[in-house]
């Protein structure tokens, strides 16, 4: 009986002990709400972060693009940072004096131009727009990205500004990838506060970030996506994703033309890579221009595979009469391209896409690749005493690209659309207006409403050494030259 009782006495002890237990935990959570911090077991790994925590988004409290001056410019690396911290404490007057002193170090840096304008702005009410850009994949294509909006919004803000009120940019890094270009969107929709988007720069990136745009209802322009994908409606539902770039088509006709009535040629071969949009569009547009203009194109070589050998690719296209090499490739196949104008020995004609269109090929190829013609979307040399080309030297110290003016381009389109109606639906209405006009670098900038496309031409330029005593301005002996009509 003694040893029933003790049994039952320790089975009374254990469960008020738990109940005790559970009580305690049960005021705790109470005391504590969501500040109750559940430590995972020593086995387990590392918690994936947020996704808004890996998305790389900064209005000037971040330095998204660390190398947007050389690491042994001292003075203008730390007054950047200081800003940078000054801008996360919303300290703006310390803030300004910091990026002003680092412009003043090195004049050539867009994302600290952004910022510095961001900070003049401080806490007063703004428009705000974002520019998405493939930093971490790209950063030389970023920073002119970076240079057109910058340009534009500097611009804007010193004269009158946006009605009354300040244009904001905010910038965001997709990382040159379409999954996280999707992520980059999501996150950018979910911000009451955001108008527009300006982006994104491969054509893969805009097409995957492109349903998030519509589905949420939030216009992106891109200012470098030119495949023919993007124009595409077939539900004629209402248009949020435009661009300032001309596609693919335009580009694929201005060549097309030139080596069937210029060069006086019929056969090419086209080496692209089918991994990338961009490049499939462009192979596929040129063909198609070429064939229905009694032209033909004797083969279409693959850059993707993988015993891809440049030399034994040129002796093949040679062995099947052709031409013309037609150079539709992307910019991560750059080096394929370098290689077949290597090899070629300017043995048939070149022609290029916009995505090659780069100062590597003047470095690596030289005396090979004279002569080379490329389609795109704007060239210096075609009004070189421009307002635009003036204020851009004025502002950068530097030449600016294709790549900066056409952002410039959407940046003005999106200044003109709040200009009237300054929200998300009212931008949309604006720039799907058939009467939507305003003036761009080079051309007005009119879209068509039902594919979102420029009403645009493309130009070409040729690769030529520059002699007579004149400085290249690429500093390689030979430059791209603008080709009039």
């Amino acid at each position: 009986m003694s040893q029933k009782r003790d049994a039952f006495i320790y089975i009374l002890a254990f469960l008020i002990a738990g109940l005790s237990m559970l009580g305690i935990m049960f005021i705790i959570t109470q005391m504590g709400g969501n500040n109750l911090t559940t430590v995972p077991p020593a086995s387990s790994t590392t918690s994936i972060p947020n996704q808004q925590d890996t998305i790389k988004i900064s209005f000037g409290d971040k330095n998204l693009i660390p190398q947007e001056s050389s690491d042994k410019n001292l003075i203008f690396q730390a007054a950047k940072q200081k800003g940078i911290e000054a801008m996360a404490g919303s300290r703006y007057a310390e803030a300004i004096t910091e990026f002003e002193k680092a412009r003043n170090s090195y004049q050539n840096s867009p994302e600290t131009l952004i910022y510095l304008n961001n900070a003049r702005i401080g806490s007063r009410t703004s428009h705000t727009i974002a520019i998405v850009a493939p930093i971490s994949a790209e950063a030389d294509s970023s920073l002119k990205l970076l240079r057109g909006i910058a340009q534009a919004q500097d611009e804007i803000n010193k004269s009158g500004e946006i009605n009354g009120t300040p244009l904001r940019i905010i910038i965001a890094d997709d990382e040159g990838k379409p999954e996280i270009a999707k992520q980059v969107a999501s996150q950018l929709a979910k911000k009451d506060d955001v108008l527009a988007v300006v982006g994104h720069h491969s054509s893969g990136s805009t097409l995957a970030a492109k349903e998030i745009y519509d589905s949420q209802k939030l216009v992106a322009i891109s200012s470098v996506s030119t495949s023919v994908e993007l124009s595409a409606n077939p539900d004629n539902t209402k248009r949020y994703v435009f661009r300032t770039v001309p596609s693919d088509a335009f580009a694929a006709k201005a060549l097309a033309s030139y080596m069937l009535t210029t060069l006086n040629k019929q056969k090419a071969v086209v080496f692209y890579d089918p991994k990338s949009a961009y490049s499939k569009s462009l192979k596929n547009e040129f063909v198609q221009e070429v064939v229905q203009n009694e032209g033909q194109v004797v083969d279409e070589i693959s850059l993707s595979n993988d015993n891809f050998n440049a030399s034994d690719s040129v002796n093949q296209a040679i062995n099947r009469g052709a031409q013309v090499l037609m150079l539709a490739a992307p910019y991560d196949r750059i080096n394929n391209a370098i290689s077949i104008i290597n090899v070629n020995k300017k043995r048939l004609n070149l022609l290029g896409g916009d995505d090659i269109y780069n100062i590597k090929i003047l470095q690596e190829a030289e005396t090979r690749a004279e002569g080379m013609v490329f389609g795109i979307a704007w060239s210096i040399d075609s009004n070189p005493n421009s307002e635009f080309v003036r204020k851009s030297r004025s502002i950068w110290n530097a030449d600016v690209d294709w790549k900066t003016a056409m952002t410039y381009d959407a940046t003005q389109a999106l200044i003109t659309a709040l200009k009237k109606n300054p929200t998300r639906n009212g931008v949309q209405e604006a720039l799907s207006s058939a009467e939507f006009q305003t003036p761009g670098v080079s051309d007005t900038i009119r879209f068509i409403p039902s594919s979102g496309d420029r009403i645009a031409k493309v130009q070409l330029v040729q690769i030529k050494k520059i002699s007579d005593g004149k400085k290249s301005r690429s500093g390689t002996g030979f430059d791209f030259v603008f080709l009039p009509k």
